[in-house]
C-alpha cells in the first residue's frame, strides 16, 4: 500500500480527507472511504463533512466498533489525564485528578467548540466551593491550551477572559495558648510532627516526610513535594545548635533509646512511620480533647479558637513569628516575599505608638 499523503496520515486506514478552496474563500472539507465497487475497481465512498460522523461510517464499512468522537471534551480530558497530569508534581497530580472529576460532571459530553466564556462563567457561578471553582477553571484553561497545541481546536481559550471568584485569604493565627492546649493533648508522634512543622516551616506532608538520611553536614535537606523546591535548613549557627537542631538531637536520642530502626523521623513508639491519614486522625483527636477541656473550664472563647486550629496553620504561625520577612520567605520556599506577606503573615506589623 502506498504511503498516505500528508493530509491523510492522521486518518484511519482507507479513510481519506479531501480539502478544496472555494470561491468564497472558505475551505471545504470532505471525507471518503477508499473502497471497491462490485467489479473490484477502486471507488471513493463519500463519508460526509463531519469528522465524527465520517469515522462512525468508516467503522461501519470496516465492520469495527465506532471510535469515540474526538471533538468532545471527554476524549480531551482522557488525553490530558494520560499525557500531561503524570508530568506534574505528586501533590499537583492529586489536585488535578480531583478537579478533573468535577469538570467531567459538567463538560464530559459537551463539544469542544460549545465551551464559551459564557458557559465557563455559568459553571463558576453554579459552584458553591468558590475557591475550588477557580482552581478547576485554571485547570480547564490549561486543558484548552493543550487542545490548541494538539490541533483539536483553533479557537481562543474560552477561560482566558473569564473573571475568577474573589478569594479570601485565611487569616487564622494560632496563639501560643491555642498551640499549648493542643500540644498538651497530643501523642508524642503528633508533637514531633508539630515541632518539625513549626521549626522547619514546611507543609504538613513535607513535615512528616524527612528521614535520617536527610540530616547531613549540619543541615536538614528538604525537597518540597508541591513545588519541587530544595532547601537546606540550618541545624547549627557557628558552635550553637538552632532550635531545629536541638529538636532533632533530642528526637534522635529518643529513637536510639527506643531502638527504632525506621529511617523516617516521625514515627509512633513502635517505629511505624506517620502517614498523612495517621497525622489527621491524631490531630483531630488532640484538638477535640483540648477544646473539650477548655469548654469544661468555661473558657468558650479558647475552645472556639482551638476548634478552628488546623495543622496547616502551623506553617503560617512560623512565618508570622520570624521577624525578618526575607528569612521567613526563604524558609517557606517562596520565590517572592509578597506571597509570604499576603498569605502567611497572619499578624499585623509591629509599630511604635505616637508617644
Amino acid at each position: 500500500m502506498r504511503p498516505k499523503e500528508p493530509g491523510n496520515r492522521e486518518m484511519p486506514p482507507r479513510m481519506l480527507k479531501r480539502t478544496r478552496k472555494l470561491k468564497s474563500g472558505r475551505t471545504w472539507v470532505g471525507y471518503y472511504y477508499n473502497g471497491r465497487d462490485e467489479a473490484g475497481n477502486r471507488k471513493e465512498i463519500p463519508l460526509g463533512g463531519d469528522i465524527d460522523e465520517a469515522r462512525a461510517e468508516w467503522a461501519r464499512l470496516e465492520r469495527k466498533a465506532a471510535p469515540k468522537p474526538t471533538h468532545l471534551m471527554g476524549p480531551l480530558f482522557d488525553r490530558y489525564e494520560r499525557e500531561i497530569i503524570p508530568t506534574k508534581a505528586p501533590r499537583t497530580q492529586q489536585d488535578n485528578v480531583k478537579e478533573l472529576k468535577n469538570l467531567r460532571k459538567a463538560f464530559e459530553n459537551a463539544p469542544i467548540e460549545a465551551i464559551t466564556p459564557t458557559v465557563i462563567a455559568q459553571y463558576r457561578d453554579a459552584r458553591t466551593a468558590k475557591t475550588r471553582a477557580n482552581r478547576e477553571i485554571a485547570l480547564l484553561s490549561h486543558i484548552f491550551t493543550m487542545a490548541r497545541e494538539w490541533g483539536l481546536t483553533d479557537r481562543e481559550n474560552p477561560c482566558a477572559r473569564v473573571r475568577r471568584n474573589k478569594e479570601k485569604v485565611r487569616d487564622y493565627y494560632a496563639t501560643d495558648e491555642v498551640w499549648n492546649a493542643v500540644y498538651a493533648c497530643a501523642v508524642q508522634e503528633l508533637r514531633d510532627a508539630m515541632d518539625l512543622s513549626y521549626l522547619g516551616g514546611q507543609r504538613p506532608a513535607d513535615s512528616i516526610k524527612p528521614a535520617t538520611f536527610d540530616i547531613t553536614d549540619d543541615y536538614l535537606l528538604v525537597n518540597q513535594g508541591k513545588t519541587g523546591k530544595r532547601l537546606r535548613i540550618k541545624l547549627r549557627e557557628g558552635d550553637q545548635l538552632t532550635g531545629l537542631g536541638v529538636f532533632l538531637k533530642g528526637l534522635m536520642a529518643r529513637r536510639a533509646e527506643a531502638g527504632i530502626q525506621t529511617s523516617t523521623l516521625v514515627t509512633n513508639p513502635t517505629g511505624l512511620r506517620m502517614s498523612y491519614a495517621m497525622l489527621r486522625n491524631r490531630w483531630d483527636e488532640a484538638r477535640a480533647k483540648a477544646a473539650k477541656a477548655a469548654d469544661e473550664r468555661g473558657d468558650r472563647a479558647l475552645a472556639a479558637a482551638i476548634r478552628q486550629f488546623q495543622f496547616r496553620d502551623i506553617r503560617p504561625k512560623a512565618a508570622t513569628e520570624i521577624e525578618d520577612i526575607g528569612e521567613a520567605s526563604k524558609l517557606l520556599g517562596h520565590s517572592k516575599e509578597e506571597i509570604t506577606k499576603r498569605v502567611y503573615r497572619r499578624l499585623g506589623e509591629v509599630v511604635r505608638p505616637t508617644k
